[in-house]
């Protein structure tokens, strides 16, 4: 898959705290209004929490202007959000915190064993289990690709710049270079391999989005309170 250089995210510890957090500033004086049960998600292997357990809880402060944070705490997300955001800017910003967690813990917990055992329960999800590689794993040479295959080996390569991007999209490209094992064109046969995937036309908008960043002179800075 063709790509081009993509922007980074900032991210921060949250004191106390030994879990993954993500944030765009912080202020102190949350309190907990509602919570949300989390949208189930496909594990990408072992070390991944069970997210039929996972909420989401929102937390609105006064005190909070402009910055949005959120991390996790046991089986729960906690997005600290200002106090005067509307319901539709709240849902827009629960999704970006969540893929934004998401992604870190990608980054940090799949390794190449990780993504051969993320790969073979795509199969079998999507592909019926036809697509069976024979090794699958990260590779830092490819600048201009999100992935590639070669089917007579059976072998997948997805690019190290992917760990940092929300899991939806990693299973995307994986899927996708997956179906290049039964049909190595692009052809509406290969696309409608796809078809089964629902977050097939977010991950190409996710994708879409990163490579026009890239083509930036530079990248806007978060707001300050």
């Amino acid at each position: 898959m063709p790509a081009d250089p993509s922007p980074r995210f900032s991210s921060r510890a949250r004191p106390g705290e030994g879990s993954s957090s993500a944030s765009w500033g912080s202020a102190a004086g949350e309190t907990p209004l509602q919570s949300v049960p989390r949208a189930k998600r496909l594990p990408p292997g072992p070390q991944r929490r069970d997210p039929q357990t996972s909420a989401v809880e929102i937390r609105r402060s006064s005190r909070r202007r402009r910055t949005v944070s959120a991390y996790r705490e046991g089986d729960r997300t906690i997005v600290l959000l200002p106090a005067r955001m509307s319901e539709a800017e709240e849902q827009r910003w629960v999704g970006v915190m969540l893929d934004k967690l998401a992604a870190q813990e990608s980054k940090r917990m799949l390794g190449d064993a990780d993504l051969a055992a993320r790969a073979e329960l795509l199969s079998e999800q999507y592909l019926a289990g036809r697509a069976t590689p024979n090794t699958v794993r990260w590779v830092t040479n490819q600048n201009t690709r999100w992935g590639s295959c070669t089917p007579a080996e059976g072998s997948i390569r997805l690019s190290h710049r992917l760990q940092g991007m929300p899991e939806y999209v990693l299973d995307y490209v994986l899927l996708h270079e997956l179906a290049h094992l039964l049909v190595p064109g692009h052809g509406p046969s290969f696309w409608r391999l796809l078809d089964a995937y629902p977050r097939t036309e977010r991950a190409r908008g996710y994708l879409e989005g990163v490579v026009a960043a890239g083509r930036l002179p530079h990248l806007p800075e978060a707001r300050s309170e």
